[in-house]
């Protein structure tokens, strides 16, 4: 049933997110662990974003052959497995280990759980791509609420990190029932690398996306050790930062699909872009801990649509090979996540972090105005619909039938 599978889909998200907020509320506390600098911080979220990159290429062409529903039924358990191995790093260098690890994993479980959406998207035959990322913000938001209850608590980052891994694997598990089969691709006109090659207008819309996930990714990072080492706030109080834009995030998303339809795939764009440069300039100039927090939340209210749209666009871009296309922007928006934290990282170590930070309004800006760009496909502004399995709830036993316009 397509209700199970978009609230399977929807809580997939909701897992991946409570990871991640969880890392990033508890950054300080991982700082504090290992007694590292700034620019060592940098470093394990460079390995990180290698892992993830490294896996989506290397994979990407066995997920498209094998489906978003396979790869989340095996990725998404492992991800919580590795989470728990970052927990449990003993030093600095297995750590590094461990963050590769957890990388690899979670760069194919995001790719695959957009994947899925888009099939779902394109089942329902309009946009619900920004609902679904609602998820993530529900389970970041949640992460990121975890992790100020134990900063407040005086819990260490092992025990927290741990806790959370050992709640997302049973539940993982639990979800790979929920998925759909990706509808089957049309056989190939051609032979060769010609034949596997993608649309143009799926890179296009992947540098978009690098923009988008580098201005993201620098926020969710560094929002943290902004307001404890830069502004003086306490943990408990830094780790507030990151939960508060993304419950902005959530409402934002809420609304998102609707006005995208309302507004339009590029005007929602240009908004979203100028939006988040007002917001993180609040952040910037911030005179105490309580301003940036209020900041943040006005750029997650306003950013949080630019992502799921990228994801929607790439998988209408190329309707019969939505896995790959999503993979592919998946990819070069992980290159923005690998660049973007560790360009802010050393900035913050060569003058401060505000610097450091401020080049997300530069990233937003860029946005703002490669909007009017974005190549919006057949669908236009609506996810084009596409074959959706019959009785999609029994897995292998599905038939795709087409859904009318």
């Amino acid at each position: 049933m397509l209700f199970r599978a978009r609230s399977g889909t929807f809580l997939t998200f909701a897992l991946a997110g409570l990871l991640t907020g969880v890392w990033v509320a508890r950054m300080p506390a991982l700082a504090a662990k290992f007694g590292t600098s700034e620019a060592e911080i940098g470093v394990v979220v460079l390995v990180w974003g290698l892992g993830a990159v490294a896996a989506m290429q290397a994979l990407r062409g066995v997920m498209a052959r094998a489906g978003s529903r396979a790869a989340l039924q095996v990725a998404l358990p492992l991800t919580a497995l590795s989470y728990a191995a970052v927990a449990l790093a003993p030093t600095y260098g297995v750590l590094l280990a461990a963050v590769v690890l957890f990388g690899m994993t979670f760069g194919i479980t995001d790719i695959a759980m957009n994947a899925q959406g888009s099939v779902v998207e394109r089942a329902y035959g309009r946009s619900i791509m920004s609902g679904m990322h609602a998820g993530w913000c529900v389970g970041a938001m949640s992460g990121g609420l975890f992790g100020v209850v134990t900063a407040a608590a005086g819990l260490g980052f092992t025990a927290t990190v741990l806790t959370a891994a050992l709640l997302t694997l049973p539940a993982g598990l639990a979800l790979g029932r929920t998925y759909l089969p990706d509808p089957p691709a049309p056989a190939a006109s051609g032979t060769g690398r010609g034949a596997r090659r993608l649309p143009p207008a799926v890179y296009l819309i992947g540098v978009l996306g690098f923009i988008a996930f580098m201005a993201e990714g620098s926020i969710a990072d560094w929002s943290g050790l902004l307001l404890h080492d830069e502004m003086g706030a306490t943990e408990a109080v830094a780790a507030a930062g990151y939960p508060m834009f993304e419950l902005a995030m959530l409402l934002g998303r809420l609304v998102g699909d609707r006005v995208r339809m309302r507004l339009g795939t590029r005007r929602l764009l240009t908004g979203a872009g100028l939006g988040t440069a007002l917001g993180m300039t609040v952040v910037v100039l911030a005179p105490a801990p309580s301003v940036a927090i209020a900041g943040f939340f006005v750029t997650g209210l306003v950013v949080c649509t630019v992502v799921p749209t990228t994801i929607s666009l790439a998988g209408t871009a190329a309707p019969d090979r939505p896995a790959a296309a999503v993979a592919q922007v998946g990819a070069m928006g992980y290159g923005g996540l690998l660049l973007g934290p560790v360009v802010v990282g050393f900035l913050g170590d060569a003058t401060s972090l505000r610097v450091g930070v401020g080049t997300v309004v530069v990233l937003a800006l860029l946005i703002a105005a490669g909007a009017r760009y974005v190549p919006l496909g057949a669908g236009g502004d609506v996810a084009a619909p596409a074959e959706v399995p019959v009785d999609a709830g029994r897995a292998g036993d599905a038939r795709p039938e087409p859904v009318a316009a």
